[in-house]
């Protein structure tokens, strides 16, 4: 899986690498039980903090797509990513209240808005087709 961070972007790098790092998974360019680098071995690779690293790979495993064992080191969650629950789905609700409300005042119409949405979804479920011929 390659790495593309935009340091001019307002998004902070850890955030940045944690949501490509789901998106690998998602898209399965990343298998469950596969190793990541480790915290040093990934910054030094992209040329970024080790802090940077550690942070998105601490908030990887508070959510469950990763496990960090001391003699293995950084693994994608062998036993799948923990399904979606209550509390996942109010934030997911939050954020895209969010979304929406902002596409609203910026004169996004629902069908463009959906549209997207779809066309985006669809980037996923084509991934998932790809890997499992």
């Amino acid at each position: 899986m390659y790495i593309n961070l935009d340091l001019q972007s307002t998004d902070p790098i850890y955030l940045q690498l944690r949501n490509q790092i789901v998106a690998g998974i998602a898209k399965k360019e990343l298998a469950l039980g596969e190793r990541l680098p480790s915290v040093r071995s990934l910054a030094a690779d992209i040329g970024i903090n080790l802090h940077t690293v550690n942070k998105a790979y601490k908030q990887l495993k508070q959510e469950g797509f990763i496990l960090i064992h001391r003699q293995k080191g950084v693994v994608i969650n062998p036993e799948g990513i923990p399904q979606a629950d209550e509390e996942y789905k109010h934030g997911l609700s939050k954020s895209l209240n969010t979304l929406i409300a902002e596409s609203v005042c910026r004169g996004i119409e629902k069908e463009e808005f959906l549209k997207m949405c779809s066309s985006l979804y669809k980037e996923y479920e084509l991934s998932e087709g790809d890997h499992n011929e």
